[in-house]
């Protein structure tokens, strides 16, 4: 990719129209770092290059990464949007304020054109007959919709499938407590099971006071029929969903008509919540914290997270309020309308009720960031005391920590693992099979692992391109010595500090390539801390290196027979059991196996020995 100078950006940003449409910020690899939109492209993108005195820090260390740019003219505004939303939501660029992409948002999915329909918990909706219902606010909310659904009508909760095990057993403990009808049971009906399936699809459109009415009338149809074990059982059934309604737990934000959205930027942490009313009752909330600095634009912010969050979730109400202005809001709600098939209205309160709601979602905002910048802020200080302690000039954030694990000679495996701001970060995980190692070697072992994660670094490689602030080796100094020789042969210098273990194996001390000692007993958090990377840096090594014994145990002689493949293999084993069983068969015992000629390669396998014995009598 071509690198432009500051001057040839300002150049070029001559030449762009003063259309509206999508600009794209790269870094000097071709990777998209920021994503935006314009009114007008030439305007917009000319102020990225003007004096940065008035650009934020953040700004400040954007532009400083962008060598090149490309832009996209778009037809209006509206389509400038709709691209913008598209290509955050393909590139998650570095620059643009992102939602976590790990929070799902279940559905739960029922076929009515099966015999016994049977509620799940699935990930998307799929493109089939079936209904779905949600999405929920995550795999907690919808498996308790699911539970409160089966145990109020009393639906199978058990592994038996329908009508396969009809009549097969007798039924389980979820019968003999009441939880469910015994749908087992040869007299219990396909059409009664049908209802009470029916019945729950009330609960989950939230017509459960309709469904209490139901319930109410087929109970009192029931007494007059003198039916009163029937009659018991709608009652029970009648208190249950009415409970249910008091307490609001099958309720999703799937089905709230209005949404209120909080915002609050703290010293370390954003939060960002919304909070889902159905007919002014609190249903529901979602609540997400990020990583921001204070001098950001929070109308931009906000602005970012609220048309990831609808676009993502795949359901919107017909209200949203939001805490203050955001630019492009109407459009926005013209994408939502577009994008869901009804008119979402975009507004920010100003007086009565609807300000309460907004004061409340803003608290519960500020509460989750405050609530989580404390383990920050603790995190950091246990940072700074480890930084001071190592004697290091800048603040050990992104830390990375490497052991060697091996079975004698073989297997000979190495892990490294990252943690950054005191936290694992598992993305960044590494596991090194080592090359060339005839026998075990710790130091030779760590000089390659060193060797290859690095020259990956030095050669800007992805996934190896972050420069750690320091490195702790499972080992003594001398493990600290041999990593910081081979650092200082490939011209790197990094801080060096061996994990020393006591005699239960746990970190009592960290050691220099020098030799000093430096005990960080007397300080719990720092103390836990390093403890935590040795254990998970241990236990990471193991696990792999397990993984390579566990599939070389699989193999057997068998694999080294021309002719025999997996399908023969399977054949052999399951009739003779065990490979002496088969080395012991004669040819006509294998050929009842598997086909002649195969059967002669695994006599003629185990019997070369005798053979060449018998070979050399005969010479």
């Amino acid at each position: 990719m071509e690198c432009l100078t500051p001057q040839e950006l300002k150049d070029k940003v001559l030449s762009l129209p003063m259309l509206p449409g999508v600009y794209l910020m790269k870094d000097k690899t071709g990777t998209i770092i920021y994503v935006g939109k314009a009114k007008k492209l030439k305007n917009r993108v000319g102020n990225y290059f003007q004096d940065s005195a008035n650009h934020t820090p953040k700004t400040r260390m954007l532009v400083s990464k962008i060598v090149n740019f490309d832009y996209i003219v778009a037809g209006s505004e509206f389509e400038a949007l709709v691209l913008e939303c598209s290509l955050i939501k393909r590139h998650q660029p570095k620059y643009n304020i992102l939602l976590k992409d790990d929070k799902g948002y279940p559905y739960i999915r029922v076929d009515l054109k099966e015999e016994y329909p049977v509620f799940t918990m699935v990930g998307k909706r799929g493109q089939d007959h079936a209904r779905y219902f949600g999405p929920y606010g995550g795999r907690f909310v919808t498996q308790q919709a699911l539970d409160t659904i089966r145990l109020t009508l009393h639906l199978p909760g058990c592994s038996k499938k329908f009508p396969r095990d009809i009549g097969k057993d007798r039924p389980c403990l979820n019968y003999q407590i009441g939880n469910c009808d015994g749908w087992c049971q040869k007299h219990m009906t396909s059409e009664d099971y049908r209802e009470r399936i029916r019945q729950g699809i009330l609960m989950l459109e939230g017509r459960d006071q309709e469904l209490a009415r139901q319930m109410k009338e087929k109970m009192e149809e029931a007494s007059e029929n003198l039916d009163f074990e029937a009659a018991a059982a709608y009652r029970d059934r009648y208190r249950a969903i009415e409970a249910l309604s008091r307490k609001q737990l099958v309720c999703s934000g799937a089905m709230a008509d209005t949404d209120v959205v909080g915002y609050f930027t703290g010293t370390a942490k954003t939060g960002f919540s919304v909070l889902h009313f159905v007919s002014g009752n609190l249903i529901d909330k979602d609540v997400e914290v990020l990583e921001t600095q204070v001098d950001e634009d929070s109308a931009e912010n906000l602005s970012a997270l609220v048309k990831q969050y609808y676009l993502r979730r795949g359901v919107a109400p017909k209200d949203i309020y939001l805490p203050f202005e955001i630019e492009d809001s109407d459009l926005f709600a013209l994408l939502l309308q577009q994008e869901y098939g009804k008119k979402v209205r975009i507004s920010v309160p100003q007086r009565g009720d609807n300000v309460r709601l907004v004061e409340m979602a803003i608290r519960n905002a500020r509460e989750e960031a405050e609530r989580v910048s404390t383990d920050y802020e603790r995190t950091n200080k246990t940072l700074e005391l480890l930084g001071t302690m190592l004697g290091l000039s800048t603040l050990p954030k992104r830390l990375e920590a490497y052991d060697i694990s091996n079975l004698g000679s073989t297997d000979i495996v190495a892990s490294m693992t990252v943690f950054v701001d005191g936290q694992p970060l598992k993305r960044d995980y590494k596991h090194f099979k080592l090359k060339d190692m005839e026998q075990q070697d710790d130091y030779g072992s760590m000089r390659q692992i060193i060797e290859r994660r690095f020259r990956h670094f030095l050669d800007g490689d992805k996934g190896f391109d972050q420069r750690p602030d320091a490195l702790l080796i499972d080992g003594g100094v001398t493990h600290a010595e041999t990593v910081r020789r081979q650092l200082d042969f490939m011209g790197l210098s990094i801080p060096v500090f061996g994990m020393v273990k006591d005699d239960r194996h746990r970190t009592r001390a960290l050691v220099t390539p020098e030799g000093k000692e430096i005990g960080i007993q007397g300080n719990q958090s720092v103390f836990s801390l390093i403890g935590r990377i040795q254990e998970e840096t241990h236990r990471f090594a193991i696990t792999y290196q397990r993984q390579l014994r566990s599939k070389h145990l699989k193999k057997s002689s068998l694999d080294n027979i021309p002719g025999v493949g997996e399908k023969r293999k399977q054949q052999l084993l399951k009739n003779f059991k065990t490979i002496k069983a088969i080395g012991g068969a004669s040819v006509e015992e294998l050929s009842a196996v598997v086909p002649r000629n195969t059967a002669m390669a695994v006599y003629q396998y185990y019997h070369r020995d005798k053979n060449a014995e018998e070979q050399t009598i005969c010479e």
